[in-house]
């Protein structure tokens, strides 16, 4: 199999970075929304597979099969050229440390892209919640069904138990946020040393599914998650009586809360894995060995 060495796969990153710089808002928007409906999927197949498992198979188990199913969704991202905030924390940066993209081409990349990844995954919530996760009933009604309530307490688990310990909890979310793109930028940059398919598919999958199983916090799969928890309780409220505990203590889930208990510092915690952790560690590491223009 090819391989490309580690100077020229920092060059390859920076040429990755320059390309990405230079899409239009709308081409950014729409390859961000593809890639937030590809991470979704594998945001709810890991939610479908692991429903269940642990009982029978035990907590760790059940990471391992989330964690095993999760990585379809950077591998499609990857292979058909699609946006994701997680992966350009560390690419365009790249660029820019190589004097090749400003850094104000970083942050229009980056918030087109945020915007683009935020709206995808939320039309990939809107169809599980309307889809999979609900059953008919006898009456006539729609009622969560086990996978439903699999989803409502994995938002629970990523919202309101950061928020019953307050301050612990955001630290606890913006570190699982760095160990998180530290991972998914390590796959990203296996997947840029291999020139082959299979080399590229196994150099994502074994990292993105150590970050899973390990269950850190992925700011663009906290986009499906947390919303799909979200909708859950809001159109079929008697599931916070069923699940009772923190979402019946705190009447459901809130926009506010899934923005300021997750997604802020996860996305914080996203850049400085993506950005500081690997972007600068490698170019700093490499910047002597690349080829000169």
């Amino acid at each position: 199999m090819a391989f490309n060495p580690p100077a020229k796969m920092v060059a390859l990153v920076g040429n990755a970075g320059v390309g990405k710089a230079k899409l239009s808002v709308f081409n950014l928007l729409l390859r961000g929304f593809m890639a937030g409906a590809y991470i979704a999927i594998g945001a709810a197949l890991c939610t479908v597979c692991s429903t269940g498992a642990a009982p029978i198979f035990g907590p760790g188990a059940a990471k391992l099969i989330s964690g095993a199913v999760f990585p379809v969704g950077l591998i499609a991202i990857v292979l058909t050229g699609m946006e994701l905030f997680t992966g350009d924390c560390m690419i365009v940066p790249m660029a820019a440390m190589m004097k090749k993209v400003t850094w104000g081409d970083v942050m229009r990349n980056w918030v087109w892209v945020y915007i683009g990844n935020f709206v995808g995954s939320l039309a990939y919530a809107y169809v599980m919640v309307i889809g999979p996760f609900v059953t008919g009933q006898p009456d006539g009604s729609m009622a969560v069904n086990a996978f439903g309530e699999n989803a409502v307490g994995i938002a629970v688990a990523k919202i309101l138990e950061y928020k019953a310990v307050g301050g612990a909890g955001l630290w606890s979310c913006f570190i699982k946020a760095i160990g998180c793109n530290f991972l998914v930028n390590i796959a990203i940059l296996l997947a840029i040393t291999a020139d082959d398919i299979i080399g590229k598919f196994f150099g994502i999958w074994f990292p993105i599914m150590a970050f899973v199983a390990t269950g850190f916090e992925h700011c663009v799969a906290n986009m499906y998650f947390l919303p799909a928890g979200k909708f859950l309780c809001d159109w079929y409220p008697a599931v916070i009586a069923k699940k009772g505990g923190l979402l019946l203590a705190n009447g459901g889930l809130s926009w506010g809360d899934i923005w300021f208990w997750n997604l802020i510092p996860a996305t914080i915690g996203n850049i400085f894995g993506g950005f500081l952790f690997i972007g600068v560690a490698y170019f700093l590491m490499f910047k002597n060995d690349l080829p000169k223009d």
